[in-house]
């Protein structure tokens, strides 16, 4: 394409941007069509009217699939700063007029929905009614996931399991989590009325989690014959409902099939650990109405002035 300079960045122009960077990180057209909520083919149309403007080559795409150019992964970047500072000029206009506009990016762990306490529920309530202007994306995340979105600015505040903090985040405390040894109504376990001696549990196979856990939960997966690993408490419920493993689950996340009678908890005076859920933001933050007001609303900050 011919060299070209861009003399203004228009609203058009950030819009095509906004477009090119969902699709870059989504990977492909298609995958971005139910985030951008338009066609491919529109999207197609997009991409070739930003590299127009820009007068130069993005993005390679056909049947050997989609990939950045070296223009593209550069425009990328400066598209990335540049939006950053579209956010931090509304954030400070934000702090002028004291009205709440802009966005709340979240990662959250999985599974914390039926929690009872539901603080995260209540805290997004409260601050969609403060701020009905206010775009909530929520991004069900691992841990790992979690703590990287909030260094790299993706994310700005997360909810996770407090096993290993890290340095350049913040944490604090937002639930106390029990969780039980489960096995489900086809396990031979289920209907014994004895809970069994400690010992005789590693003859049944069980289920040790891929993701982190603190001391006292690995202390407790050892007793256990774990021959399956699962990703999330999601997986851990799949294969405990199989009959063919236990495994330990939240008592707020296993309750539901409890309740069914198509669960139950094994040896729960015993075997049963509780986890931190902790809310995580990064130290030394620039200021954030949005989330000032959330983490008001979770009632773990000092009260703010009400605007």
């Amino acid at each position: 394409m011919k060299s070209k300079s861009l003399a203004q960045v228009t609203d058009f122009d950030l819009k095509l941007l906004r477009t090119f960077k969902t699709v870059s990180e989504c990977g492909s057209f298609s995958a971005a069509e139910s985030l951008l909520g338009i066609t491919r083919s529109a999207i197609s149309l997009n991409m070739s009217d930003l590299e127009k403007r820009l007068g130069m080559r993005l993005c390679q795409r056909g049947r050997a699939g989609f990939a950045l150019t070296d223009e593209g992964r550069e425009i990328l970047r400066h598209s990335d700063s540049m939006m950053a500072a579209i956010e931090n000029f509304r954030q400070q206009v934000n702090q002028m007029h004291k009205q709440l506009r802009g966005e709340l990016n979240i990662g959250i762990i999985n599974n914390l929905v039926t929690q009872p306490k539901m603080k995260i529920t209540h805290a997004l309530d409260s601050l969609r009614a403060k701020g009905p202007d206010i775009r909530l994306n929520i991004s069900m995340m691992t841990a790992a996931e979690i703590e990287l979105g909030l260094m790299d600015g993706r994310l700005h505040v997360g909810a996770l399991p407090l096993t290993s903090p890290i340095s350049g985040l913040e944490y604090i405390h937002l639930y106390d989590e029990k969780s039980n040894l489960y096995c489900s109504d086809k396990h031979p376990l289920f209907s014994q009325n004895v809970p069994p001696e400690e010992e005789r549990l590693r003859q049944y196979d069980a289920i040790a989690p891929s993701f982190r856990m603190t001391p006292e939960a690995i202390g407790m997966h050892h007793l256990l014959n774990c021959t399956a690993t699962a990703s999330d408490r999601e997986g851990i419920a799949f294969l405990i409902l199989t009959g063919r493993f236990i495994g330990f689950l939240p008592d707020h996340y296993a309750a539901q099939w409890v309740e069914k009678q198509q669960m139950r908890a094994v040896t729960p005076e015993s075997l049963t650990f509780s986890s931190q859920i902790a809310i995580a933001t990064r130290t030394g933050r620039r200021t954030n109405a949005i989330l000032d007001r959330f983490l008001q609303f979770l009632d773990i900050s000092p009260s703010l002035t009400d605007a």
